[in-house]
């Protein structure tokens, strides 16, 4: 990345202000705006979420939002309730308490002298979720937002449920947020009042896990804030963004299809981050796009940001597996529209162990698979954040428990772009099953890369058009049905020479919670199919795309790191009384920023273990260590959430222990019980 810091307009910064909402609460804010303000006021962009503006994201702030306040603009950093130095308790997330808060801030900051009343919103993840959900509820002064991996269906795509099924990263993000929700203010800014704020956040808090399982279908707590529910409330300009290797790929082509506002899309190659600080590379200039579509959108400049196509997307090369890359080969594609008329779905039967050629009419012929629970275990994390490798090795290894479909030897390129469907005729033998759907990209070496996955509850097999019913039924045994499975969208493209592979598996331990029992899965080939979105490799999509700059940012915030960070992913299997586990280790050590004297660390450890193929044996483990410090002050949180289950019950313990040095002033813990629900 290269560092600027001579931009158009000279900058200062407000470290820290309260903003206050509607009830009296007052939020945590860093301001960065152009000098020249105070007279000559200027749009405002917000960015809105939970990650503490004054440490854990610090850095990374440092390096976007000065950047665009010294292109013209003030630019807001606002910790929700409950984090950071804001008041009150953070109880669980996209609460309409949150998106009223935001509105607050919005009419706030349009009110300052310093801007002229016009806003927009960024961010990533949660920040995206934010501003996307926001723009939902059409505050006067909000007039576009930008949004970087995310998604606008809460229950069907996103880290919770996939398909129906129970994700790990539901576990491991409300550990996650377990830890965040619990941390105390900086007494720097708060003064005294540091312990009453933070033993206010310690008494309230509870495990997220618990509310978020007592959800197992799409009912009212997830249709809340899902945009996917009336695409029609947004009514601002998009800039949607999101990488391949995310978890979040689907839902910029849902934008693009769904919206009737201006807008566009950019789909990368990278992982969860912004594509500015793209991994995998190439990392693009993000920050010029965001630059000039503020600069369109809040100051009416006619600087073309709407021309060239609405879609810009990296289609992948062929790679080895692996479970890192630097770098992704490949290039840039556009498309005009989306859904986009040059993209043309092929559907392949599936014959006995093979992917048959369209318009193929193969024998009806009944396969069967049980898949063993470590199936799974080469899967990578659902959404890959690139530290440690989390992206899926291998496939041979899994494919050994699956039922495998293969092409012959390809005789010529081909490349697709969208999301593969898969169409299931089968029954099973139990009233409760999933189906996880693998594409591979299948080497002549035999190596297989797996390109993209989907998941299926099938008691959730969707009617109607709906990929994921509302409402579960359990299944008949023996009984024949119809589902359709959709993977995640992918632009990839296979070379002569390789296959591309299909595998179907009825568990995917760890990534997705397993069926109370195991299942036996029968597919009759007669009636199955698998759909590519086929995009001919043609130079007219290259033609409409340009190049992008180089990423550039601000210098980063200076910090110095004096604990040694430890980052594991380990497979563990124990051959004598059959153990295994995925072991996960995420420790940033112990960083010091410098410029306020604070001490930071932070430390993560997952663990998904299982024995032979007892489904009642699976066990998931988040634990946190959050640790704060200047001088002779030191306060860390300790959080542990585990998870098990029966056949008809998630069991959850959790404990949250606050420490001031080495004295517990704080402990608490959960034993909960929640029935499965179809699941």
């Amino acid at each position: 990345m290269r560092f600027v810091s001579n931009l158009p307009y000279k900058t200062e910064e407000t470290e820290h202000i309260w903003i206050p909402v509607s009830d009296g609460t007052r939020l945590a804010a860093r301001i960065r705006r152009p000098v020249s303000s105070e007279e000559e006021p200027v749009p405002a962009v917000l960015e809105y979420i939970p990650y503490r503006k004054r440490d854990l994201t610090a850095v990374r702030d440092s390096v976007h939002h000065p950047y665009i306040a010294g292109h013209g603009y003030a630019c807001v950093r606002v910790d929700l309730r409950g984090t950071g130095e804001s008041e009150g308790v953070l109880l669980d997330e996209y609460l309409e308490q949150e998106q009223q808060d935001a509105e607050d801030v919005l009419a706030w900051i349009a009110d300052q002298p310093w801007c002229d009343g016009s806003t927009g919103m960024m961010g990533i993840s949660w920040g995206a979720f934010s501003a996307l959900q926001v723009a939902a509820r059409r505050p006067p002064s909000l007039r576009a937002v930008v949004i970087a991996s995310f998604t606008d269906d809460r229950y069907a795509d996103d880290m919770h449920y996939m398909g129906g099924c129970l994700l790990s990263d539901n576990l491991a993000e409300a550990g996650t947020m377990f830890a965040y929700a619990t941390c105390p203010p900086d007494p720097a800014l708060v003064g005294e009042r540091w312990r009453d704020m933070w033993h206010e956040r310690l008494e309230n808090s509870r495990p997220w896990a618990l509310e978020w399982l007592r959800h197992q279908r799409r009912d009212d707590y997830w249709r809340h804030a899902s945009v996917c529910e009336d695409y029609q409330d947004v009514r601002c300009p998009v800039l949607a963004s999101s990488g391949w290797a995310d978890g979040y790929s689907n839902a910029v082509t849902r934008l693009l299809g769904n919206l009737d506002v201006p807008r566009k899309g950019l789909i990368g190659p990278w992982s969860h981050k912004f594509p500015h600080l793209g991994e995998p590379g190439p990392a693009i200039g993000y920050l010029q796009e965001v630059v000039r579509w503020w600069d369109h959108w809040l100051k009416g400049a006619d600087n073309g940001a709407m021309d060239g196509p609405m879609l810009r997307t990296w289609m992948q090369e062929s790679v080895p597996p692996s479970t890192s890359y630097e770098e992704r080969p490949g290039r840039w594609v556009g498309e005009p529209s989306w859904p986009s008329p040059e993209i043309t779905p092929v559907a392949h039967p599936l014959g006995r162990h093979r992917i048959g050629e369209p318009g193929e009419r193969v024998p009806d012929e009944e396969l069967t698979v049980q898949s063993p629970l470590s199936v799974g275990q080469f899967a990578g994390k659902w959404a890959s954040y690139n530290a440690p490798p989390d992206l899926p090795y291998d496939q041979r290894e899994e494919d050994g428990g699956s039922l495998v479909f293969d092409t012959g030897a390809l005789s010529e390129r081909v490349e697709i772009l969208g999301s593969p469907t898969v169409e299931l005729d089968f029954r099973v033998n139990e009233p409760v099953a999933m189906v996880a759907a693998r594409l591979s990209d299948v080497a002549p070496d035999g190596a297989a890369t797996r390109v993209t996955y989907g998941l299926l509850n099938l008691t959730r097999r969707g009617a109607d058009g709906m990929p994921v019913a509302s409402e579960p039924e359990l299944l008949e045994p023996g009984r024949r049905y119809r589902a359709s499975v959709q993977l995640n969208g992918v632009g990839q493209a296979f070379p002569p020479g390789h296959r591309i592979r299909l595998s179907l598996s009825t568990s995917y331990w760890p990534l997705a919670w397993p069926p109370p029992r195991p299942v036996l899965l029968s597919v009759h080939t007669g009636g199955s199919t698998l759909t590519l979105p086929v995009r001919p490799p043609t130079e007219d999509g290259e033609m409409r795309t340009q190049p992008f700059e180089e990423p550039e940012g601000t210098p980063p915030l200076k910090t110095t790191r004096t604990g040694a960070p430890d980052s594991r992913w380990e497979v563990h299997r124990d051959l004598v009384n059959y153990n295994s586990s995925l072991e996960i280790v995420k420790d940033a050590g112990t960083v010091h920023f410098d410029d306020i004297d604070w001490d930071v660390s932070r430390r993560a450890y997952e663990r998904y273990d299982s024995v032979a193929d007892e489904f009642g044996s699976v066990r998931g483990e988040s634990a946190w260590t959050m640790a704060f410090g200047r001088d002779e002050w030191r306060v860390r949180t300790e959080t542990r959430t585990v998870l098990r289950s029966t056949e008809s019950e998630f069991v959850l313990d959790a404990i949250l222990d606050g420490y001031e040095g080495e004295r517990r002033v704080f402990s608490r813990t959960w034993n909960e019980r929640v029935p499965r629900d179809h699941l």
